[in-house]
């Protein structure tokens, strides 16, 4: 009768004691916290994109997806805080188009989200063209690139709580330009701002060259340049005004006013931050930066990551009061 006493006491204790110990995580250390369920949730966001050369859409890890733009967009060679700063635009830019977070999707492409094409949306590489593209630094380029997007998981710039548009370029040229002076919208966080850091982008500076005759073959005829030039070459051409950040707002050339973003279009410049001189029979016009200049400088964040500053700081330098927030909030 002890005998079994015994055996029923210590099987009490069994299921009463031992059992629940060891279910809650074992005799030794603290219990497990659930600290990476919202990164396992982030992890786990699904992105539709639309492979504008296969023409069809593909469900992506939306951190998957980044990774790829990430290399399409900024050099791999690009300080690792720059590609952080990188990674966190592009996953904004992606986020704001997505319909599961409210976005509109892509408007020429029901049923996706964002394009491979960098014409609709952010350019996209896969692995195989890196391969390629990167040769023997592929391992530590790629490893680079993801170091990148996972260190930033899930982080997004906003602007009273909401996702921003997180427009980038490649090099600005003493300042950024305003999303007002550009399209002509206002952002509050896309305003701008001056920028030192991207003197030593090799697309700083550029300069073109073109005769009279071409200048009117590509701007139109009803310019009437040559005409204008033989007539009275010192008023031929003028900058008329400039933006707030020192683009060109409107030009006349020949018998016409054009806008500077016109003007860039129809002569291939890479910017509207130009000037222009007449020499020698051609129209000379140089010209600083590169890209639209709205937002985030690439070659900028670049520079301000050599000079030791994080991609928070990156971030909110060129997008104008912005919080970073985590996506696994909303």
């Amino acid at each position: 009768m002890k005998r079994v006493l015994a055996w029923t006491v210590l099987l009490v204790l069994v299921l009463v004691i031992v059992i629940p110990i060891l279910v809650i995580g074992g005799f030794h250390g603290e219990p497990r916290q659930g600290g990476n369920a919202k990164m396992a949730k982030g992890d786990h966001i699904i992105i539709k994109v639309y492979f504008h050369e296969q023409q069809k859409i593909v469900e992506m890890k939306l951190e998957e997806y980044l990774k790829g733009v990430v290399a399409a967009e900024m050099p791999a060679e690009f300080e690792l805080e720059a590609l952080k700063a990188q990674a966190v635009a592009a996953r904004t830019y992606a986020v704001k188009n997505m319909t599961a977070f409210g976005g509109s999707g892509l408007a020429e492409q029901p049923g996706a989200d964002v394009s491979t094409d960098y014409k609709q949306s952010q350019a996209w590489l896969n692995e195989e063209v890196l391969k390629k593209r990167w040769g023997s630094n592929y391992t530590k380029f790629w490893g680079k690139i993801s170091q990148a997007v996972e260190d930033t998981s899930g982080e997004v710039a906003t602007y009273n709580g909401e996702f921003i548009q997180a427009v980038y370029h490649s090099t600005s040229g003493e300042r950024t330009a305003s999303a007002k002076e550009v399209w002509g919208f206002d952002y509050p966080y896309l305003q701008s701002v001056a920028c030192t850091w991207d003197q030593k982008s090799p697309r700083y500076y550029d300069k073109k060259e073109f005769s009279f005759a071409q200048v009117e073959q590509l701007l139109g005829p009803e310019t009437q340049v040559v005409a204008a030039m033989q007539n009275d070459s010192s008023g031929a051409m003028a900058i008329l005004n400039t933006t707030e950040s020192g683009r060109v707002g409107q030009i006349r050339i020949g018998s016409k006013v054009l806008s500077g973003a016109e003007v860039r279009e129809k002569l291939d410049l890479r910017s509207n931050n130009f000037n222009v001189e007449l020499k020698d029979n051609k129209m000379i016009v140089n010209t600083i930066g590169y890209g639209h200049g709205v937002g985030l400088c690439q070659y900028g964040a670049n520079g301000m990551a050599k000079e030791g500053m994080d991609y928070r700081q990156i971030i909110t330098k060129y997008y104008t009061g912005v919080a970073l927030k985590n996506i696994n909030a909303y």
